[in-house]
């Protein structure tokens, strides 16, 4: 019997939708969703395993014009999973427009399988949605347009069908009980961070980073202490609120999330440390892995 495996790589705009379809494909909650531009900020795999196949998804940070240090890391890890990637997904937004031919120029020249997303089609007319559709066959010729609404779950199964009919022939990179390259870790410090993201307005949530100081199991309970990084005094008031309220609402949220990704009781306990201008401060990138 043969045997497929290969990395799909989830490509496009901040908010086209990428994370949601991630999430959607692999069967788990892999990348933070939040309204917000911007969210996803790692390259971050989710493993679909069967008998006879392997699906590596990478979603990656949405494409933008770097303004800082940490955007250029987020951006290099686009350009990586294009390099890596057997198939690709380019998700966009149905009312999106691109002006910059950085992301296309490079599917443009892409000797893998592409295929256009053309997300969000819940929100716009029929007519609308067969004129994006000519755009991007017009512009790309992908191998495949799919009209998709990944919250709705409309035209999911067809991408995966597109997937496994252009899956090389390889044996299985991973484990086959792995479903994900990160740890429980990672995930934690992506639902505090998430609960930032939903809770704070303008600039708060893009001047945080969350560590995981401590993660102690124990038979019972895991206790779990977070550092919440920003980089001026004034954002530390504001996380934490008047008495602490906004903080503590930040923690009841997380700590919810995380008792159910774990499936055990936490107690979490979180900080909040300022670090002048981290995200341009190639130690503090690297040390909070972002870069190599």
């Amino acid at each position: 019997m043969t045997h497929k495996a290969g990395f799909v790589s989830i490509v496009g705009k901040p908010n086209a939708g990428k994370s949601t379809l991630m999430n959607a494909l692999v069967g788990e909650k892999m990348s933070i969703i939040t309204p917000k531009a911007q969210t996803t900020r790692h390259r971050i795999l989710g493993i679909v395993n069967e008998d006879t196949y392997q699906i590596v998804f990478s979603d990656t940070p949405g494409v933008i014009k770097p303004n800082y240090g940490l955007q250029e890391s987020m951006m290099g890890m686009v350009n990586d999973s294009l390099v890596d990637a057997d198939i690709i997904l380019f998700v966009t937004d149905i009312n999106e427009r691109y002006d910059e031919s950085d992301i296309v120029g490079k599917l443009q020249n892409h000797a893998s399988p592409i295929a256009v997303v053309v997300n969000k089609i819940d929100t716009s007319s029929q007519e609308e949605v067969l004129a994006k559709i000519q755009y991007w066959q017009d512009l790309l010729k992908p191998k495949a347009i799919f009209a998709a609404s990944a919250k709705l779950g409309h035209n999911v199964e067809s991408i995966n069908h597109f997937i496994l009919e252009n899956l090389p022939e390889h044996p299985a990179y991973y484990d086959k009980d792995a479903l994900t390259d990160r740890t429980e870790r990672f995930f934690v410090s992506e639902i505090i961070r998430e609960k930032v993201f939903k809770l704070y307005e303008k600039e708060i949530p893009y001047s945080t980073e969350i560590i995981i100081t401590a993660f102690k199991e124990e038979p019972t309970i895991n206790r779990i202490s977070a550092e919440i990084i920003v980089e001026r005094d004034s954002q530390k008031n504001i996380l934490i609120g008047k008495a602490g309220e906004m903080l503590k609402k930040v923690g009841t949220y997380a700590r919810k999330d995380i008792e159910e990704f774990l499936q055990k009781k936490v107690f979490l306990e979180m900080f909040v440390k300022v670090i002048p201008d981290w995200r341009n401060r190639k130690n503090y990138l690297k040390k909070f892995g972002y870069e190599d």
